[in-house]
């Protein structure tokens, strides 16, 4: 993975370490990581993708000041895995995850059957978020013996499964008609 030059400068000390650490890892290395996390998609825009240009110190300008709610609206949670050369079933959810849901669905129907195909040498990623951090998720990849891979906090920026979600919103957003209730939103995601 490499991290551009201008991005270093905004990185936390431990993604810059964490980085070096992987940086001359070989394509067959990378091949046994699995990269997963979570993202939420609603019926109502929140991708943030506005972007303005704005005279230095104005920044909270009425003008440049867009009201909107944290998620826009009703949406679906969608988890997914990839690995190189192959990915995850998406699973699609209305609640929030929680460390039970987390190892019950994601560890047990999804993460243990890639370990149990590709052996010893599978690594898997997940972002520091509390439900992956749970003592029954430590207990469940101890009992499945999957090594899990330290990742820096905060650095969803490095994670590659980002750019699927970013591909993964643009389909959806780009439907025609869009959805426009959350069956069909289901469909849609499930679909791309």
């Amino acid at each position: 993975m490499l991290v551009g030059l201008s991005d270093v400068f905004h990185l936390p000390q431990l993604t810059i370490t964490w980085s070096r650490e992987h940086a001359l890892w070989t394509p067959q290395q990378w091949s046994c990581v699995m990269f997963s996390d979570e993202s939420r998609f609603s019926l109502q825009s929140d991708s943030r993708r506005t972007l303005i240009w704005r005279v230095p110190g104005t920044r909270y300008h009425q003008e440049n000041t867009i009201k909107r709610h944290r998620y826009g609206g009703a949406g679906w949670l969608v988890w997914g895995g990839i690995i190189l050369g192959s990915r995850t079933d998406l699973h699609v959810q209305s609640v929030t995850m929680t460390g039970h849901i987390y190892r019950d669905v994601i560890l047990e129907q999804h993460v243990r059957l890639f370990r149990g195909a590709m052996g010893a040498e599978f690594l898997f990623i997940n972002d520091n978020a509390r439900p992956h951090r749970a003592s029954i998720v430590d207990e469940c990849l101890q009992s499945e013996d999957i090594t899990r891979i330290d990742w820096p906090a905060y650095s969803s920026d490095l994670n590659p499964i980002e750019h699927v979600w970013d591909m993964l919103g643009r389909r959806i957003a780009a439907r025609q008609p869009p959805p426009t209730c959350l069956p069909e939103l289901r469909r849609a995601l499930l679909s791309e």
